[in-house]
C-alpha cells in the first residue's frame, strides 16, 4: 500500500471551476422535462434562497445524512431463510476477493440494527440511506415466493428509524442480485431481468412505501455493468465479452429502472407522497489542456462514464451520439416507446462522487507513462493473478472489442503534488464542483442533485476532517456561487464495512468497527460531521 499524504486543503488554488474546461454544451442534450431549468443566479436549492459566500451556511432545507449498503454491513448471509446473492457466490470463490475476505458476518447489522439506529440518532443523523437485500426478502428472486423473516427485518429497521426521527432513503438494488436469477437466465444479461426487477420494485413500494418517501432504483450502474461485466472484479465476475456485455447489461438496467419508476409514478406516488430516482457514479474528467482535442477527449470520457446512463433519463431518451458512433450495432437500440418511458424517469439526480482524473487526446507516450498506475490499481482490486489475467486479456487482444477500447481517451498523470486516499483516488474537491456545474449545465435535472455518496478510505483518521471540509466547501460553492441545484449530501459511510473486491482492508466509516468484536466507536470526524448537520454550516 502506498504511503498516505494529507488531503488537500479546501483553500487550494484549484478550488474554483475553470470555465474553459467546463463547457456549457455537451454531446448530450438537455432534458425535455416540463420543469423549467433552475436559474443559475439562484442559490440552487428548492427554496431558492441565497446565502452570502462568507456565511458558510447551506440552504435552509438542505438534506444531511449518511449511507450504507445491505451486503456491506448486514452479515447473516445465510440466516433466517435468506437466499444466496451473486456477491455471496463471488466471495466464496477462491481468488476473487483480496485476502479471500467475505461479508458473511460483516458488521452484523442484521442483529445489531437497533444499536446502529441509536448510534445514528446520537450522532445527529437526519437521513439514512440504506439498501434492501433482494435475496433476503425473495430468495429465488421471485416475489411470489417471499421470505417473511427477511421482510420483517426491513419492516422493523424502517420502523426503528422513523421512531428515532431519521428519514429512510431506500435503494432497491445495491449490487446483491439473487444468485438464483443469475443461474436461471444470466441475470442482467437477459431481458428477463427487466420484468423481474419491475415486480421486485413493485413489491417493495407496496411493503414499505407508507414510511419510505425517498426511493433509489439502482446504485451506480457504471460499477454494476463495467466492473461486473467489463473487468470482472465485481460480481458476477465476468470479463469474457466487455465489448458487448457492458452495453447489454446497461441497456437492461436502464429499462428496468424506467419500468420501476413508472410503476411508482402511476401506482404509488400520489398516495405515498414520495419520490423515486436513480444514483449514478462519476469522476470528473478534467481536460489536460484547453486544446480542443483535449477538451473533446475529456468530454468523451464523461459520455462513456456518466452520459451513457444520464442522457437516456435526463436527455432525449437515448445514448450519447459519441457512443452510437463508436459502438455501432454493439450498442442496443431503444424503441420509441422505450425512449419515451426513459425520459424524465427520475425525480432527482442521485450522484456518488469520489475523485477526479485528467483526460485528453489519446497518446501512446502518455499511455505508456500511466500504465504502471493503471496496472497497480487493477492488481490491488482483484484477489489473484488469475483474476487479473482474465480482466486484462480482452484489453490486450487486438481482435476483441472492449468498452475500455471504445472510450478511447488519453488518461493523463495527475498534477504534481496530488494527494491520494488509500484507494489511490486523487483528492480534488474542485473536481466535484466542476462536475456539479457540468450536470447543471447539461441536464438541469428536475428535483436537483442529491449527493448520495462521498467519502474516503484512509488509515490515518486525521485526514478525514480536512477531506470532508474540502468537498463540502466545494458543494457549497457550487450552490451559492454557481447556482447549482444541489439539495443534499450523504457521507459514505456510516461505519467501516466490507469494501467489495478490496475485502475488509479499506475503511470508509465515520464509525470504526472492530471486525472481531463488532464494537462500534465513533471517530473524530463523526462528531465533527454532527456539528455540520446540526448547524447546517461549515462554520
Amino acid at each position: 500500500m502506498p504511503p498516505k499524504k494529507k488531503p488537500a486543503s479546501p483553500a487550494s488554488k484549484a478550488s474554483s471551476p475553470r470555465k474553459a474546461s467546463s463547457p456549457k454544451k455537451a454531446s448530450s442534450p438537455k432534458s425535455k422535462s416540463s420543469t423549467p431549468a433552475v436559474k443559475r443566479s439562484s442559490a440552487g436549492s428548492k427554496s431558492g434562497s441565497k446565502k452570502k459566500s462568507g456565511s458558510l451556511e447551506f440552504p435552509p432545507d438542505f438534506q444531511w445524512g449518511v449511507a450504507t449498503a445491505s451486503y456491506q454491513i448486514e452479515g447473516a448471509w445465510d440466516e433466517d431463510g435468506k437466499g444466496e446473492s451473486i456477491w455471496d457466490r463471488m466471495c466464496h470463490t477462491p481468488g476473487m476477493i483480496v485476502n479471500d475476505d467475505n461479508a458473511d458476518s460483516g458488521c452484523d447489522h442484521y442483529h445489531r440494527y437497533k444499536e446502529d439506529v441509536q448510534l445514528m440518532a446520537g450522532l445527529g443523523v437526519k437521513t439514512y440511506r440504506m439498501s434492501l437485500s433482494w435475496p433476503r426478502m425473495f430468495p429465488t428472486g421471485d416475489v411470489a415466493n417471499p421470505n417473511p423473516q427477511g421482510i420483517k427485518f426491513y419492516q422493523d429497521l424502517i420502523d426503528c428509524l422513523v421512531e428515532h426521527d431519521i428519514e429512510p432513503m431506500v435503494t432497491l438494488y445495491h449490487w446483491d442480485l439473487p444468485q438464483a436469477l443469475q443461474d436461471k437466465c444470466g441475470g442482467m444479461l437477459s431481458p428477463q431481468f427487466v420484468p423481474d426487477f419491475k415486480a421486485y420494485a413493485d413489491a417493495c413500494f407496496g411493503l414499505f412505501g407508507d414510511r419510505v418517501k425517498q426511493w433509489i432504483t439502482f446504485n451506480e450502474p457504471s460499477c454494476i455493468c463495467v466492473l461486473g461485466f467489463g473487468l470482472g472484479n465485481h460480481a458476477p465476475g465476468r470479463a469474457e465479452n466487455p465489448g458487448t456485455e457492458v452495453y447489454l447489461t446497461s441497456h437492461h438496467l436502464l429499462l428496468a429502472h424506467a419500468h420501476a419508476y413508472r410503476v411508482y409514478e402511476k401506482k404509488y406516488k400520489r398516495e405515498q407522497e414520495g419520490v423515486c430516482g436513480i444514483t449514478l457514479n462519476s469522476e470528473w474528467w478534467d481536460p489536460i489542456s484547453d486544446h480542443p482535442d483535449d477538451v473533446a477527449g475529456a468530454m468523451r470520457a464523461m459520455d462513456f462514464t456518466l452520459g451513457i446512463y444520464a442522457a437516456p433519463i435526463w436527455g432525449d431518451g437515448d445514448y450519447p451520439k459519441t457512443l452510437r458512433d463508436e459502438c455501432g450495432d454493439r450498442l442496443p437500440k431503444f424503441t420509441k416507446a422505450e425512449k419515451k418511458m426513459l425520459m424524465d424517469s427520475s425525480d432527482f439526480f442521485g450522484l456518488n462522487h469520489y475523485s477526479t482524473r485528467k483526460a485528453g487526446r489519446p497518446s501512446v507516450a502518455v499511455a505508456l507513462g500511466t500504465l504502471p498506475r493503471e496496472i497497480t490499481s487493477l492488481w490491488k482490486s482483484v484477489g489473484s493473478a488469475g483474476r487479473f489475467w482474465e480482466a486484462i486479456k480482452p484489453m490486450i487482444n487486438p481482435f476483441q472489442s472492449s468498452y475500455f477500447k471504445d472510450m478511447g481517451v488519453g488518461v493523463y498523470p495527475d498534477p504534481e503534488g496530488t494527494q491520494y486516499t488509500s484507494m489511490r483516488w486523487a483528492v480534488a474537491p474542485w473536481g466535484l464542483r466542476k462536475l456539479l456545474n457540468y450536470i447543471q449545465d447539461t441536464w438541469a435535472p428536475r428535483g436537483g442533485v442529491i449527493i448520495t455518496e462521498n467519502g474516503l478510505a484512509v488509515d490515518d483518521d486525521s485526514e478525514r476532517i480536512p477531506f470532508f471540509k474540502g468537498y463540502l466547501g466545494a458543494v457549497r460553492e457550487a450552490i451559492v456561487d454557481d447556482g447549482c441545484d444541489v439539495r443534499g449530501y450523504l457521507a459514505w459511510s456510516l461505519m467501516d464495512n466490507f469494501e467489495w473486491s478490496f475485502g475488509n482492508d479499506k475503511r470508509f466509516g465515520l464509525v470504526h468497527v472492530d471486525y472481531e468484536t463488532k464494537k462500534r466507536t465513533p471517530k473524530e470526524v463523526a462528531l465533527w460531521y454532527k456539528g455540520v448537520m446540526e448547524s447546517n454550516s461549515l462554520a
